[in-house]
C-alpha cells in the first residue's frame, strides 16, 4: 500500500506542477481526447466517471468516445478527436496492435498520448495499467487452492495485452498444481451474455469441470449463471473487482469465490498525470503499473472501487 500511495502521490504533483503552469496561460479550457474500447462495463463507467471529476477540477473539457470493441471505429473517433483540436489523447486501446497506426498519427503532430489499462503499439508517451500477469496468477493460485484438483475452464477475451497477461499468469499458477488440467480455452469477448453462451457450451461438453477462470468480471456474471443453471459445484474466479461481482462472491455458498480487484480510479487519474506532465515538458515514466488484490468472501464485505 505505502508504494501505491508513493506513486500516487508523485503523480499527483505532476498534476498541480502541471496545473501551476498551464493555468495562468491558458486562454481556453484544455481538450483532452478520452477513447475508450467500451463503455458497456462498470470498470470503464467508472474511469470515466472519475476522470469528468479530475476535468471539472481544473477545468478541462473531455472528448469521450466508445469503440463499442470495434478498433476502426477506435481509430476514425481519434482521428475525429484530432481534427477537434485535442491536446492531449488517452487512449484504451480494444487492439493493442491494430491501434498503432493512429498512436503514430497523433505522436507525429506532437500531442502526448497515453495508453491506460491496455497497452497500445506505436510511440505512446506512458502506459498506466494493473499487474495483469498478477491478476491472472493470484486469482488463479486461489483457484487451484481450493479445489486442489480435477479440470479446469478458461472463458479468454479480446486480443489485448491485458488479457493475455491473465490467461498466462492463470496458466502459470495453475501448472503449480499437479492435479489440474486445462481442458478448455473459450472466448467470452468479456460480454455477458457471450460468456454465459460460451459457458453453457463449454459444461455441456466437459461435466467434470471443478473451476473456470473468467478474464473479468462482466463475462464472470454470465457464467456465473451458466454455472448457477446447471446445478453443478464447479468453483469461479475473475478480474476486476466490480461491485456487482463483489456483491455476488459475498454471498454465502457461492460458486464466485474471487476476483483479483484492480483500481480503476487511480489508473485513470494516473494516466491523466502522465499525459499532463508530457504536455508541459517533462518525461513521464514509459510504464507505470499498479497493483492488484484478491478480493474473496471475507474481503468482498468491505471492497469497494
Amino acid at each position: 500500500m505505502k508504494k501505491k500511495f508513493r506513486t500516487f502521490f508523485v503523480a499527483s504533483l505532476l498534476t498541480a506542477s502541471a496545473l501551476t503552469a498551464g493555468v495562468a496561460s491558458a486562454a481556453e479550457p484544455l481538450r483532452i481526447g478520452v477513447s475508450f474500447q467500451e463503455m458497456n462495463n462498470p470498470y470503464f463507467v467508472t474511469m470515466k466517471d472519475a476522470l469528468q471529476e479530475a476535468a471539472n477540477t481544473i477545468g478541462a473539457k473531455l472528448i469521450i468516445s466508445d469503440a463499442h470493441h470495434d478498433v476502426s471505429k477506435q481509430v476514425n473517433d481519434i482521428e475525429d478527436m484530432v481534427q477537434q483540436g485535442v491536446q492531449l489523447v488517452i487512449i484504451n486501446p480494444t487492439d493493442s496492435v491494430g491501434v498503432a497506426s493512429i498512436v503514430k498519427t497523433v505522436h507525429d503532430k506532437k500531442i502526448p498520448i497515453v495508453s491506460v489499462d491496455a497497452q497500445a503499439s506505436g510511440p505512446i508517451d506512458a502506459f498506466v495499467g494493473s499487474k495483469n500477469y498478477d491478476a491472472g496468477f493470484k486469482a488463479c493460485t486461489y483457484l487451484g487452492q481450493t479445489i486442489k484438483s480435477g479440470n479446469v475452464g478458461i472463458i479468454d477475451g479480446i486480443p489485448v495485452v491485458p488479457i493475455l497477461e491473465r490467461v498466462k499468469g492463470c496458466r502459470a499458477a495453475l501448472g503449480k498444481f499437479s492435479g489440474i488440467k486445462i481442458v478448455s480455452v473459450q472466448n467470452g469477448k468479456q460480454e455477458r451474455d457471450q460468456a454465459l453462451t460460451v459457458a453453457e457450451n463449454m459444461l455441456q461438453a466437459n461435466p467434470d469441470l471443478k473451476g473456470i477462470f473468467s478474464v473479468n468480471d462482466n463475462g464472470s456474471l454470465g457464467v456465473l449463471s451458466a454455472i448457477e443453471s446447471s446445478g453443478q459445484d464447479i468453483k469461479l474466479v475473475s478480474v476486476d473487482g466490480a461491485p456487482e461481482a463483489v456483491k455476488a462472491i459475498a454471498k454465502p455458498g457461492s460458486k464466485f469465490i474471487g476476483t483479483a480487484a484492480q483500481f480503476p480510479r487511480q489508473q485513470i487519474r494516473l494516466a491523466l498525470a502522465m499525459a499532463l506532465s508530457k504536455f508541459w515538458g517533462a518525461t513521464p515514466p514509459a510504464t507505470v503499473p499498479v497493483d492488484v488484490q484478491l478480493v474473496d468472501a471475507n474481503g468482498a464485505k468491505t471492497f469497494s472501487w
